[in-house]
């Protein structure tokens, strides 16, 4: 198994909308929330502001910690690509600063096509990962002030 690697995510939210990174498969469209890796030295809050600017293109404020799930991928759907990953994603509350139009940054994911905002409320519609995200985001938990752990969900 490789090390296990720490991943930090930005929950964007306007309007009942969430911002995401699109991406794209043989199955078709699917969507993550903009974040990624963290690089050693680097503190978790500068982290996302990194891969914010690299995938979205934006700046953002990062705010308070909102979810965290493990992700061992032995245990789900991409197993035959991953089996040996084991990542621990902490995702914030974050906002964007000044005016934002959803364009890739300079540096995308591979696979990532777009970056766009989704209805919470259809969130059901679509291929979201974590699959977690849409239950959360559409329940209770909005109004939550605690952070939640999701388990190893993917």
């Amino acid at each position: 198994m490789q090390p296990i690697r720490v991943s930090v995510k930005a929950i964007i939210t306007d309007n009942n909308r969430i911002l995401v990174c699109r991406s794209r498969d043989s199955a078709g469209d699917w969507y993550i929330l903009p974040g990624g890796g963290q690089n050693p030295g680097e503190s978790l809050p500068d982290a996302l502001k990194r891969e914010c600017f690299e995938e979205i293109g934006a700046e953002v404020t990062v705010g308070r910690i909102r979810l965290v799930r493990d992700y061992i991928g032995r245990n789900h759907e991409f197993a035959a690509w991953d089996p040996d990953v084991h990542q621990v994603e902490i995702m914030f509350e974050c906002q964007l600063q000044g005016d934002y139009k959803p364009t890739v940054g300079h540096s995308p994911d591979v696979n990532q096509t777009g970056v766009v905002w989704l209805e919470i409320q259809e969130l059901s519609r679509h291929r979201v990962y974590p699959a977690a995200l849409r239950d959360v985001l559409q329940g209770s938990f909005v109004n939550s002030a605690d952070a939640l752990y999701l388990g190893d969900v993917n």
